[in-house]
């Protein structure tokens, strides 16, 4: 089971010796790289412990079934010293995101406290994952690279033997580093950019990667330091930029450096051309300030080059546009929250006392199968829309953007299916039962907490009055009809949030009763062109 961007000549595990220990703790599996490393520590015969703090968000994930999950949140030092209990290597892959000074220190915290829990657990051996950084005097690093180099000395200073390595770019399909640059090369022929577009940078293949963090589990008990990881070349962004072009089969893109762009301007730029936030651009820019190339190239002696060697820049990025063109993107850059996003769960109390909840329901009986509407109903979002108000639609995801939040661009991970945590437009998936109920968090900025659920029924006698506002339930009966309920959930966040309410609430009829009719009538279309192509046949 692959899951990096390349097929399967050189195997990650090939770095691996035999002797390995038997339990690996995972953090940040829900992120972008845990999301891809769990799976390659499963082939290289570890057992992997993912430590997450809500386990229902690696359903549907391939190998949920083959880890332990363990509920924990790592700022929580007596159940991060429980969940480490009898591991042997632990992964630190955890990462805040967002601007100001709360980010630092909440991972200095978070670091600080998982360093001590692995050291009164007994742990072997720390694994983390950190950012290139250049040799500069003390302040001139950007605030997201001081607190990486922070975290690192932390975690090297807690008594445990811990390799840190440092990445700068990583190419891989779904990155955020990638689809940064992808959609700027894409979407314009001709640029002004920043100075920093001329910077050195090493780029690196997730491939590779994950490669090195494998083979990082087994280093000898007295290693314990920082690496510099990179691919075999050293290019600029620019360049980078006009790889791509070629590699996509576009015209060689016309790039001109202003001096002028500083790196919030740049963020903001980011934001309004790519899908990638600007809350979320930010300290990928100001990374980029400085050159950041490896000073040294001492992981190979630990863990040897594949036989056919580490991936090159124009290689790297073959191997993610084809997994991208494939449907093949496993874990992306919208697996981490937007930066300020809501992450409350869904009030599940019919006597919720937690103040007013605002709702808007609707239902309709449609003359199609559930899973053909289920079907409809997974396909929503990203390309195929929202069925209903388009431009509605399109200016609630423009105003978002302008406010820092993801706006509509975001898209979703794959064309016709969902899961657990998938990002979907301005929204995420907070659970999922497939062919019944799909219920979404809004994480677009709002003064308050937003939910929409969809839910499918196709045996109406299991109804009950509190279920439906629509037609009677046994107006759903035979085989070939099916029960569409859809609930917009909004709980306000003080007057700010009351007054928004009522100030759209008067436009719900057209865009949740409009996308609640056009839903249907697709299911119903494309029920009947099944019907239609059975018949033929």
């Amino acid at each position: 089971m692959r899951t990096d961007d390349s097929p399967a000549p050189d195997p990650v595990t090939a770095a691996v010796p035999t002797a390995t220990p038997a339990t690996v703790a995972v953090t940040g599996v829900t992120g972008y790289v845990g999301g891809r490393l769990v799976p390659e520590l499963l082939e290289a015969g570890y057992t992997v412990r993912a430590l997450t703090r809500n386990p229902d968000r690696l359903a549907g994930r391939r190998w949920a079934d083959d880890v332990e999950a363990v509920r924990v949140d790592v700022s929580d030092l007596d159940a991060t010293r429980q969940a480490l209990d009898g591991v042997d290597v632990a992964y630190y892959l955890v990462h805040s995101l967002g601007t100001g000074r709360t980010f630092e220190v909440r991972d200095r915290r978070n670091a600080l406290t998982f360093a001590r829990a692995a050291r009164e657990a007994g742990v072997g051996r720390i694994v983390y994952l950190g950012g290139l950084y250049p040799d500069v005097p003390e302040g001139e690093l950007s605030p997201h690279l001081s607190s990486r180099k922070e975290v690192e000395e932390i975690l090297l200073a807690s008594g445990v033997p811990t390799t840190v390595l440092r990445a700068a770019v990583i190419l891989g399909s779904g990155s955020a580093s990638f689809e940064m640059m992808r959609y700027l090369t894409e979407r314009l022929p001709a640029m002004t950019t920043p100075r920093w577009v001329d910077n050195r940078i090493q780029p690196i293949a997730i491939r590779d990667v994950l490669r090195y963090l494998v083979g990082a589990a087994a280093m000898p008990a007295d290693v314990s330091r920082g690496f510099d990881i990179g691919g075999p070349e050293i290019v600029t962004y620019r360049e980078m930029m006009q790889r791509y072009a070629e590699v996509a089969g576009l015209p060689r893109r016309l790039i001109v450096g202003v001096p002028v762009l500083t790196p919030r301007l740049s963020s903001h730029w980011v934001g309004v051309v790519t899908p990638v936030p600007s809350g979320i651009a930010r300290p990928l820019v100001e990374s980029l300030q400085h050159e950041v190339v490896c000073l040294e190239d001492d992981i190979r002696e630990y863990v040897p080059d594949p036989p056919h060697g580490r991936l090159d820049v124009t290689r790297a990025l073959e191997l993610a546009l084809t997994r991208i063109h494939d449907g093949e993107v496993t874990t992306r850059w919208t697996s981490a929250s937007v930066p300020g996003a809501p992450s409350d769960p869904l009030p599940t109390d019919p006597d919720w006392a937690g103040g007013s909840l605002y709702v808007d329901e609707r239902s309709t009986v449609v003359e199609a199968p559930s899973e053909v509407l289920w079907q409809v109903i997974e396909e929503i979002g990203g390309q195929d829309g929202w069925y209903s108000w388009s431009l509605a639609w399109r200016m609630r995801g423009l105003l978002d953007r302008i406010v820092g939040g993801p706006g509509l661009r975001r898209g979703r991970r794959d064309e016709h299916r969902l899961r657990v945590d998938d990002a979907l437009d301005f929204w995420r998936v907070e659970a999922l039962e497939p062919g019944r109920r799909l219920l979404l968090r809004a994480e677009m900025r709002l003064p308050g907490l937003a939910w929409l659920e969809l839910r499918v029924d196709e045996s109406a006698a299991e109804m009950t009055d509190e279920d439906t506002t629509g037609p009677a339930p046994e107006e759903a009966d035979g085989p070939h009809r099916t029960y569409f309920a859809q609930r917009a959930l909004f709980y306000p966040h003080g007057l700010l949030g009351q007054a928004y309410w009522w100030s759209v609430a008067p436009f719900h009829g057209i865009v949740f009763g409009g996308m609640q009719r056009n839903v249907a009538r697709a299911a119903e279309q494309r029920a009947a062109k099944q019907h239609d192509a059975d018949s033929g046949a």
